[in-house]
């Protein structure tokens, strides 16, 4: 009899430490499991927080590094069929390099204005309804997702090799 309290109370023991485990695992800092996502690391050059433009009165916003792996999570989820490594496949003068985003009307080189255009496709000169490109709704990406995947973009953009250029093909 006094066998089996041993046990239970082993089992008891067992079981309150797996669940620690599980709960310290749970509420763990995603940003400690996103640096291990290479290209954050190495493209991106972010192993903690990056400063990136918000708007164009030149405000900034920290994202870290979980934020831009959920932001590049959401790109492949959603975007890369037409944007493959920044390019456009439907206009492919138009990419998502940085001289490009630049240069739409108006400017999309800051979070603020990649969710807005977003939200509400316009065309590069700004003058009408964009087409091509989808209409992300509150509803499909929240506003912290739009910006996780902006910061993405638009950190890709400023350090990421070749993203927005034709990939060059060599010949043999």
């Amino acid at each position: 009899m006094q066998r089996q309290c041993v046990w239970t109370g082993s089992i008891r023991q067992l079981c309150l430490v797996i669940m620690l485990v599980c709960i310290s695992w749970t509420i763990a800092s995603p940003s400690a499991f996103a640096v291990d996502d290479l290209y954050i690391k190495k493209y991106l050059k972010v192993t903690d927080t990056v400063d990136l433009p918000y708007n164009q009165a030149g405000e900034t916003k920290a994202f870290t590094a979980a934020d831009l792996a959920q932001g590049k999570a959401l790109f492949k989820e959603h975007c890369i069929l037409c944007h493959p490594g920044g390019t456009t496949r439907p206009n492919p003068p138009i990419s998502l390099s940085l001289e490009a985003l630049r240069g739409a009307t108006p400017p999309r080189d800051n979070i603020s204005s990649l969710v807005a255009f977003s939200r509400e496709p316009m065309s590069y000169d700004g003058t009408d309804v964009e087409l091509i490109c989808r209409q992300v709704s509150e509803q499909w990406l929240s506003p912290t997702q739009m910006e996780q995947l902006a910061a993405f973009i638009l950190r890709a953009a400023q350090v990421a090799p070749l993203w927005g250029e034709e990939a060059r093909s060599v010949d043999r």
